[in-house]
């Protein structure tokens, strides 16, 4: 491997870490992310159980992906409004409700797609 490979992969590494540990600190610092977290275990638990079909995976996996990124993402965005002012402020406040408005309409949709998905499984047990 020469010098300049070695130079171009030291920085995407580096990134790796650095969204690895925004990752964790998400899941350590954020009660919804922990939420999200064991809803996803035990919805990949259920999926297993009920072996979905393939395209059923992809939108189970699309759905707790979705969810994550969208959840870091509020994250983000109230962490630097707090950053940019302590202060009450309307746009401050919009921003951030907002951002969590987004998470609540994913949120519903991720809770329509699982009962579109595992409906038919739970009433075959019947």
């Amino acid at each position: 491997m020469s010098m300049d490979s070695q130079d171009k992969s030291f920085p995407l590494m580096r990134s790796f870490s650095f969204a690895f540990s925004g990752i964790l600190l998400a899941l350590r610092k954020e009660r919804n992310m922990r939420f999200h977290f064991i809803s996803s275990i035990i919805v990949l638990l259920v999926s297993f159980y009920f072996s979905i079909t393939k395209i059923e995976w992809v939108f189970i996996l699309f759905t707790i992906g979705g969810m994550f990124a969208l959840e870091i993402m509020n994250t983000a965005i109230e962490r630097v409004v707090d950053l940019v002012t302590a202060e009450y402020h309307p746009l401050a406040k919009q921003a951030k409700d907002l951002a969590a408005g987004a998470v609540l309409v994913y949120a519903a949709l991720s809770v329509v797609i699982g009962i579109v998905i595992f409906l038919p499984y739970v009433l075959n047990l019947f």
